[in-house]
């Protein structure tokens, strides 16, 4: 069960400077490629996503959004995610969470994952720190031969709601 301060409420939601019109023709790209059309409804989500300041579950994003139908945002969710705009997060309740990829938005970010509550917040590390993670990220793809495509941090906890 979700801790009360988990739910979206309206102040989650920022009004961040209009999206970059790129933005939406790389959306478009991706969506043609898995032959796809970017709809309307499709585009409203993208922009909530944009605007929200972290990763939200399905019924958050509903609660942000009463005019989208459930069974359109479900749809609309799983074809963003295959044409590879929108990521899926799990939080440790095992709902997922979703939010813009960040290869669409150019936010390279990681996040704090409550084990009480599950809210996910997105974070920003000190570059020293992100500098070293791609260094270890180099020496174990040289070292295994392995192919990264990208990295993540999540950093398990409490949050200050559950404290």
């Amino acid at each position: 069960m979700s801790h009360p301060a988990a739910a979206l409420r309206r102040a989650e939601v920022k009004d961040p400077p209009a999206m970059d019109p790129a933005l939406h023709d790389d959306v478009t790209t991706r969506l043609r490629q898995t032959r796809q059309r970017y709809t309307p409804a499709r585009r409203a989500l993208v922009e909530l996503l944009h605007r929200l300041e972290r990763p939200h579950t399905t019924q958050e994003l509903l609660d942000a959004e009463p005019s989208m139908s459930q069974s359109s945002l479900y749809r609309n969710l799983a074809v963003l995610e295959q044409a590879d705009v929108v990521r899926r997060l799990t939080g440790s309740d095992d709902a997922a969470r979703f939010e813009l990829a960040e290869d669409v938005t150019g936010d390279h970010h990681h996040h704090l994952v409550c084990t009480t509550c599950s809210t996910i917040e997105d974070i920003e590390v000190d570059p020293a720190v992100e500098a070293a993670m791609h260094d270890a990220v180099d020496h174990a793809q040289s070292e295994r031969g392995f192919a990264t495509e990208f990295h993540r941090l999540e950093l398990l906890g409490t949050c200050a709601s559950c404290r």
